[in-house]
């Protein structure tokens, strides 16, 4: 066994799990070494050369499965936040994570990490990750709980646009930041549906857009660690059995009269399903549709997932901040999480399957 993790006969990692819109999010509370590092995107890039045994013992086989996320808490960059975290998927560790900033401000005020101010309501912290500074506001129910979580991106963009040839058809494929890079594509010209029934089509189409755009060297005009396509998100209109508008203003709050309602999937990673609507795609998605002139400023998207569960976006304003030559805008998602349970993972070094596998 690596020697990243212990020198003890068993290795011992303990987790909290949540859930945010059905996407897991396993969140490491002890066992695994302090990240190295003076920032938290330094850590990350510590991170991917020393953690990867940590990164596959929690996500793959049989501890977890191929579309397994999680993140290790750290140190924020200064005093200006109040934590810092590492994401980690199949394939690696990612730059950017809505639903996991979600899962991880709900898991900070219920265990306390962060703390309500009698009265207020609300709870506010930041958190950094690898991407930028991440506001948070945590909204309490009339129990003290968080009712969701709405955190304002780093400036989300529209990078460029690409025509890619896939199954005879020539499919417009968008290419837009939220914390990372993320090609859109309209799930009726591929002639596909985002239902679970036709999910191997999603992921088979979205290994080749993501193969092909990535031909392309996407670059961050300001911080080349947030370079390369992440993800592929499919687009499709609604279903017409989608639970009303109205029990998700009750549950997330209603910013502005929602204009745009659709369904969405995003395979990100190694062929990784998100069945979150995607935090930080949902920001890519808002840059793309404003730039469009289909979603004014303080209107709301309503971004629902594969499996029905629903974010709401928001772009704040009209005024860019220029991100390099591209126009980038200040947008809040929102959110709900809810946790799954704990763990204590062990590894014993006589295991033959040792840190797992994953079979898809």
């Amino acid at each position: 066994m690596a020697a990243s993790l212990t020198p003890d006969p068993v290795t011992t990692i303990t987790t909290e799990d949540y859930h945010t819109g059905g996407e897991p999010f396993r969140i490491v509370t002890g066992g695994v070494p302090e990240p190295e590092g003076s920032t938290v995107a330094e850590r990350r890039l510590w991170a991917v050369e020393h953690l990867q045994d940590v990164r596959r013992l929690l996500v793959n086989e049989p501890r977890g499965h191929a579309d397994m996320y999680g993140c290790i808490v750290t140190p924020p960059d200064d005093d200006g936040a109040d934590l810092g975290c590492l994401f980690f998927h199949n394939d690696g560790f990612s730059t950017a994570c809505g639903h996991g900033t979600i899962a991880l401000a709900t898991w900070a005020v219920e265990t306390g990490r962060v703390r309500a101010t009698a009265g207020e309501g609300e709870v506010r912290m930041v958190i950094d990750v690898p991407s930028g500074r991440l506001p948070v506001r945590i909204p309490l129910d009339d129990d003290g709980r968080p009712a969701g979580v709405v955190f304002r991106n780093v400036p989300s963009f529209v990078a460029g646009a690409q025509i890619i040839e896939h199954g005879g058809q020539h499919l417009a494929v968008t290419v837009a930041f939220g914390g990372a890079f993320y090609g859109i594509v309209d799930a009726g010209l591929a002639g596909l549906r985002v239902v679970p029934e036709e999910l191997g089509a999603i992921i088979a189409l979205a290994r080749d857009l993501k193969a092909e755009l990535n031909r392309t060297p996407w670059v961050h005009p300001e911080d080349p660690r947030l370079s390369g396509i992440y993800g592929i998100i499919v687009v499709d209109e609604p279903d017409p059995d989608d639970p009303p508008l109205e029990e998700v203003r009750v549950r997330l709050g209603d910013p502005a009269e929602a204009v745009v309602v659709q369904r969405n999937v995003t395979v990100f990673a190694d062929g990784e399903v998100d069945r979150s609507p995607t935090g930080s795609g949902t920001s890519a998605r808002l840059a793309a549709l404003h730039e469009l002139d289909d979603l004014p400023a303080g209107a709301v998207l309503v971004n629902r997932s594969i499996v029905g569960s629903v974010m709401l976006g928001v772009v704040e304003d009209d005024e860019p901040v220029m991100v390099g030559p591209h126009r980038g805008y200040s947008t809040l998602v929102a959110g709900q999480a809810f946790r799954t349970g704990s763990h204590t993972f062990t590894l014993d070094p006589r295991d033959p399957f040792a840190t797992g596998f994953l079979l898809r």
